[in-house]
């Protein structure tokens, strides 16, 4: 019988299938429900130095249609890092999955600060959101949009996370997300996340003659933008050694060993939820195992990278 068991960074997950950040925006809440159905793991909604309230409303629409894909502006509303820290501590003690926290900021003192914070609720890693594309017109661009700005946080945020792994999530919207996963990788970073939403995009109602979404612009992700997802898994395993956490439009078995094969180790179910619900991580487990046992492999992980072996 095959073994779904997956070790990312050092840590044990019972396989390969994670929440991504941002899909659930309360702790603990819709976390705990993407675990009692079936999640293997769960990276939390990036926290930030200061509580924030976030865009304005309407934050997420489906603006695509038969679920190829949705739009959000959610603004990374949030409790702050301190109130954040507190909620943290009980979930990540109790949940029988590992926890990936997820942070963000526009400098690199705040990204070591808010490690310091989190250091003591024990976190299984630590994202650092380099990527967030729904708050550029407050904060400027994010710190992942540059090499050296992205290696910094990173190796700020190493020099203080102790035995925590440290993760780097990209954004696809530059033109080499290979070289600053290989910078991050040089700076000390323990694995990589990609990719975070494409664009920002747009979408008019045609009726109201105004944007759809409160804050006019936002995020592109669901089904629509696989293809850039594993474009991007590809670039980044044939640049770097570390480990890779692969999503973007990842909502079926074949979807999700498409982007093992492409280079990542774990997989993101983030938007597909919005149409099928916490269960799609039970329904997409299962349909692995019968993947990985057909086609008799021992495990997931000889899944990881096998389509670089076969040009």
């Amino acid at each position: 019988m095959a073994d779904l068991t997956t070790i990312f960074c050092g840590i044990s997950f019972p396989h390969p299938l994670i929440l991504p950040s941002g899909i659930a925006q309360t702790i603990p809440g819709e976390h705990e429900v993407a675990i009692r159905m079936g999640a293997g793991g769960i990276t939390t909604k990036s926290l930030t130095m200061k509580p924030r309230v976030g865009n304005p409303p309407p934050r997420l629409i489906k603006v695509i249609h038969e679920g190829m894909g949705v739009m959000n502006s959610v603004g990374l509303k949030g409790p702050g890092i301190d109130e954040g820290a507190k909620l943290l501590s009980p979930f990540i003690q109790n949940s029988p999955v590992p926890v990936i926290v997820s942070i963000f900021s526009t400098t690199v003192s705040d990204f070591a600060e808010m490690t310091k914070k989190l250091i003591p609720v024990h976190p299984h890693a630590i994202e650092l959101n380099l990527s967030c594309p729904n708050v550029d017109s407050e904060f400027g661009k994010p710190l992942g949009m540059g090499v050296q700005s992205s290696a910094a946080a990173v190796e700020a945020v190493k020099k203080i996370s102790g035995g925590v792994p440290v993760l780097a999530k990209l954004t696809p919207n530059i033109p080499d997300i290979a070289g600053v996963a290989k910078a991050c990788e040089s700076a000390g970073a323990d694995g990589i996340v990609a990719i975070n939403t494409v664009g920002p995009g747009m979408c008019i109602d045609i009726e109201t003659k105004k944007p759809k979404l409160g804050a006019k612009m936002g995020g592109v992700s669901g089904k629509i933008i696989k293809p850039i997802a594993v474009r991007c898994v590809w670039e980044i395993f044939e640049a770097v050694k570390i480990p890779i956490i692969g999503m973007g439009g990842v909502s079926s078995v074949e979807d999700v060993v498409e982007m093992m094969m492409a280079g990542a180790t774990l997989v993101g179910v983030g938007s597909i939820t919005y149409y099928k619900g916490m269960k799609v991580f039970g329904e997409l487990r299962d349909g692995l195992l019968k993947y990985v046992t057909e086609h008799h492999l021992k495990s997931p992980k000889e899944l990881v990278g096998v389509a670089h072996e076969n040009l």
